[in-house]
């Protein structure tokens, strides 16, 4: 069984995510905490064995990075998937400098999470043996990371990073944005944006519309689809 903890200070939403955890075969939910102290004093405890963390970023004592670069000074190992509201990019940005698996926005269903959790479950199997690898092996390994997110089966020259930062620019947009707001956002150059938008729209997950000016071509601009999963 993979161990879980489960950091966010809001009770009810700890509880919820708990359940969710729970329903997944293979994981159980090993302690509950509601701040940065709690989930360090959580880790420290000797008994508790945490594979994973669920972890929050925003918390009455601190952030989720800041627990990262704790848990790492303290010897910990947890592997972590924020799990959170914040929708900035800069915030993205840094839980993947920092080591973090994966990244879920709230609000997320039970199916979303699950995904997550599948995709955990299977880059561990894929790490199992140890040993040394050859590309494909690393490739396997890699595709685990990855599959979960907003595009697991990426044509080759596309970067589950880059999508992903794409999918967390819109996200947090109010409204459509054009291609260069998108690419300002995410860090990336326009032809780096319009590629991946184009990507993202075929398979449904962007909503593209046109913005009609008194002279010249129509702004292609994008926004994330209801329909898509979070």
């Amino acid at each position: 069984m993979i161990g879980v903890l489960v950091v966010d200070d809001d009770t009810r939403v700890a509880s919820i995510n708990a359940a969710y955890v729970a329903k997944v075969p293979g994981f159980q939910v090993v302690a509950v905490a509601h701040s940065a102290a709690e989930a360090l004093a959580r880790l420290d405890e000797a008994e508790t064995l945490v594979d994973l963390i669920l972890l929050d970023h925003y918390l009455p004592d601190g952030n989720g990075l800041a627990v990262v670069r704790e848990l790492r000074a303290r010897g910990h190992q947890s592997d972590v998937i924020m799990v959170t509201a914040a929708r900035d990019v800069a915030t993205v940005q840094a839980a993947m400098r920092h080591g973090a698996l994966q990244y879920l926005v709230k609000p997320f269903s039970f199916a979303g999470l699950r995904a997550k959790l599948e995709a955990y479950a299977a880059l561990r199997r894929a790490l199992e043996g140890g040993g040394e690898a050859e590309q494909a092996e690393v490739d396997r390994i890699f595709a685990a990371l990855s599959a979960g997110t907003v595009a697991p089966e990426l044509p080759k020259g596309h970067s589950p990073t880059t999508a992903e930062l794409v999918r967390q620019v819109l996200l947090a947009a109010e409204g459509a944005l054009s291609t260069q707001e998108i690419a300002e956002r995410a860090g990336v150059s326009r032809q780096t944006a319009q590629r991946y938008l184009k990507l993202l729209e075929r398979t449904g997950r962007v909503r593209l519309s046109l913005k009609y000016g008194e002279t010249g071509r129509p702004e292609h601009r994008y926004e994330w689809a209801a329909s898509a999963s979070r």
